[in-house]
């Protein structure tokens, strides 16, 4: 089983519908992992049934027994986040605002402050439109654990693609260089960098494959809308000959890209001719990359 990770260094380049492409490409062979957990979209292309649904804690959250507490405030005095707020003659713990350091636990004369288990979000095993399992999660609101949500997502999809034969796991990674991609890329035999042809995109596909590189994970790159600035193009081109990436393919711009998503299908789905030519061509290169 091989486990094949598309980011990119900014939102905007098309990594997630080129994902769902190459999903729809990969049929009965893939099993898909949405790790973009902080803004998750695959399931408006996929559309999973949410079979399976499962709460994720992560982290700690502090919370007063009202009963035992004295109302001294040195629990408010140490806290460093302004999370324990006075509110009708008591303390309390604003879930959104605390940090779970636990220092105010320690500090309690009383013992009247508990640290349990921070709900973090939920984490789903569902089987797709296209009868393709997919796992995926939902960031709680507030929750800064989303590496190690994604760290969930990825660990479920491994055991159930090898459990079910799978030849792929089908990676849909977040987009910049934080703890959500990290986690994306622990353990991953292949990277898809989806860029373009702006001077951010340049810019930020440079920064995460210097994340990549630290990873020591072979690479590809698919250039969306390289026809929109041909100068960039052919500075992202002379980027991957000096760093060794693999040219996976160049897509032009077309109006199908978002008319598709409109429709709430993949690429290849919507257009018959030219994306889905680029888009065959690519999943058949990457597959001979890795194989």
């Amino acid at each position: 089983m091989k486990e094949i990770v598309v980011i990119s260094g900014k939102g905007g380049t098309g990594k997630t519908s080129i994902t769902a492409s190459l999903a729809y490409l990969g049929g009965s062979d893939v099993l898909v992992a949405d790790c973009d957990v902080d803004a998750a979209d695959m399931h408006l292309l996929l559309q999973p049934d949410f079979a399976k649904e499962e709460d994720f804690y992560s982290g700690l959250i502090a919370k007063i027994d009202e009963e035992l507490c004295i109302n001294c405030g040195k629990c408010a005095d140490v806290c460093r986040f302004d999370a324990i707020p006075f509110k009708n003659n008591q303390y309390v713990v604003e879930p959104i605002d605390c940090e779970g350091c636990s220092y105010c636990a320690k500090v309690c004369p009383v013992s009247c402050i508990d640290m349990n288990d921070a709900y973090a979000g939920k984490w789903f095993s569902s089987t797709t439109r296209l009868d393709t399992p997919m796992i995926h999660a939902r960031l709680g609101i507030g929750s800064d654990n989303s590496g190690k949500l994604v760290s969930k997502v990825k660990n479920e999809a491994k055991d159930l693609a090898t459990s079910t034969n799978k030849k792929y796991v089908l990676i849909d990674g977040s987009p910049g260089i934080g703890c959500p991609v990290v986690s994306s890329l622990s353990g991953a035999n292949f990277v898809v960098l989806v860029t373009e042809p702006s001077i951010s995109g340049i810019h930020d596909l440079k920064r995460v494959y210097d994340l990549v590189k630290s990873f020591k994970i072979k690479a590809g790159c698919i250039i969306n809308k390289f026809d929109i600035n041909e100068s960039g193009t052919d500075e992202i081109l002379q980027f991957l000959v000096a760093e060794n990436i693999e040219h996976i393919s160049s897509i032009p711009y077309n109006e199908n890209f978002t008319e598709a998503m409109t429709n709430a299908q993949t690429i290849v789905e919507f257009d018959n001719g030219e994306l889905k030519e680029i888009l065959t061509q690519s999943w058949g290169k990457i597959k001979a990359i890795i194989a």
